[in-house]
């Protein structure tokens, strides 16, 4: 990698483009660049941080929670009251609440059951839903919750740079193929000019007519068209490729002049194993991130199965007078106190319609999954044919190229002979060209059919 980023840095420098000539951006290179300092790569690695924060303040729910209070009345040079309290709180994931304080009060006028040890009271105890909220409460759901979606977010990761990568990969490509086109009909141009001063010569040792002159001419005029289109193109599809590349400081970046692609033929493709990608497109990043979304629904529908249950909640406090006691407190003989209060809904249809109304939001969202799967592997199908076509013409024109350049080749040896012309030379040089260009352009779509398979597939590029 530290390579590969020096000789990046090196193509991104101020230099002359006579010093570039031979330098090329490779499409593992790029694509590692995307991955390093793209501001979508650098969001990607943000959501992880979202999910990361997400759980964290989840778990804030579980914080021990420090308290006090304190109540006092003067009136009329008298104390009435003077009531002071301090405790802790700490929830716990099996749902019970363990607690302890610490109570002291004095005053002339102080309710008789506010009344403790002069020295304070302490107690020490637990509350616990036995109804509801028992198998799962708000806190435990938010964690939860927070679990999955922490979780997720590694999917939706994976998703931003996947679709980083492929539009990537379709931009690389098409600067290859205008780099590609620009180099045949830059050789057409030269081909042209060159057989245009032959001509030229040949006129005027009087061995050719003028209009054979007009007719090179204008072979070079309408080569040289082209070519500017082709620049144009060529143009345009660096500046494009431009917009996918930033520094580490998240600073846009421009290629210099002479830096070239890879030639569209280097590289092997990989094979694909068309049942794998079957296989493999079951666990597709937007079906899981559904899957997620689901589990999310699930928790809610059982939290709101819980308000179908009554409110019991049971509390049970230890009473000493010194910390030290608490080792031989007996439970429920003497110096305890202790509770239950419970309360229920009669008809239960705000309860009875949250859980139906959960319901239906996950039976909509299981729906939906399989739609989702069903356009997923719809999908899949007609890129893996749209790839495997393009194989097939690859190699049926590459075919036909060597052909065209087989008749060209044959057309001007009879040219030698006498026995042709130069409007048949420029007629099968053109088409020589012409093919060249098209083969380019099926060779760029095919390599970009590539990654919209692996992309369907829901495979990453990492």
């Amino acid at each position: 990698m530290r390579q590969r980023l020096f000789l990046l840095i090196f193509l991104f420098q101020g230099l002359s483009a006579g010093a570039f000539q031979s330098d090329t951006l490779r499409m593992n290179t790029f694509l590692e660049w995307l991955q390093e300092y793209h501001p979508v790569a650098s969001q990607a690695d943000i959501t992880l941080e979202m999910g990361a924060r997400e759980l964290q303040t989840a778990r804030g729910a579980f914080d021990p929670l420090l308290f006090g209070t304190l109540d006092n009345k003067e009136f009329k040079e008298s104390t009435y009251y003077d009531k002071r309290e301090a405790g802790i709180s700490i929830p716990t994931m099996a749902g019970v609440e363990l607690n302890g304080t610490f109570e002291q009060n004095s005053g002339s006028f102080l309710s008789s059951e506010n009344i403790v040890p002069s020295g304070g009271l302490f107690a020490a105890g637990a509350s616990v839903n036995l109804g509801q909220g028992l198998i799962l409460d708000e806190r435990r759901a938010m964690l939860r919750q927070a679990q999955i979606y922490q979780q997720s977010t590694e999917i939706e990761r994976l998703t931003l740079l996947n679709e980083l990568y492929v539009k990537g990969f379709e931009s690389y490509w098409k600067w290859s193929m205008s780099y590609q086109n620009l180099l045949v009909l830059d050789e057409g141009v030269e081909l042209a000019e060159v057989r245009f001063r032959a001509i030229k010569r040949s006129f005027q040792q009087g061995d050719l007519a003028a209009i054979d002159t007009v007719e090179a001419f204008s072979q070079l005029l309408n080569r040289q068209y082209k070519l500017q289109a082709a620049q144009n193109e060529f143009f345009a599809a660096t500046q494009m490729l431009n917009t996918f590349l930033w520094d580490e400081n998240t600073l846009p970046m421009v290629l210099n002049d002479g830096v070239v692609p890879e030639s569209l033929e280097d590289g092997a493709l990989e094979i694909f194993d068309v049942e794998e990608l079957r296989t493999i497109v079951a666990a597709h990043p937007e079906l899981q991130l559904t899957d997620f979304e689901l589990a999310g629904l699930e928790i809610d529908r059982k939290l709101k199965a819980q308000s179908i249950l009554p409110v019991v909640k049971v509390k049970y406090n230890f009473l000493v007078e010194q910390l030290n006691q608490f080792e031989n407190a007996p439970f429920f003989e003497n110096n305890y106190k202790w509770g239950v209060s419970i309360y229920t809904p009669l008809l239960f249809r705000k309860a009875r319609g949250s859980v139906g109304l959960a319901k239906a939001k996950i039976d909509f969202k299981q729906n939906s999954r399989e739609l989702k799967e069903l356009q997923l592997r719809t999908k899949l199908e007609a890129e893996i044919n749209n790839y495997r076509i393009l194989d097939q013409q690859v190699n049926t024109f590459g075919q036909n190229v060597d052909n065209l350049e087989r008749l060209l080749t044959a057309e001007l040896r009879r040219f030698e002979m006498g026995e042709s012309s130069l409007f048949l030379i420029n007629a099968r040089e053109v088409s020589v060209l012409d093919s060249k260009v098209t083969l380019n352009e099926l060779l760029a779509k095919q390599k970009m059919a590539f990654a919209k398979v692996r992309y369907a597939a829901g495979l990453g590029f990492e």
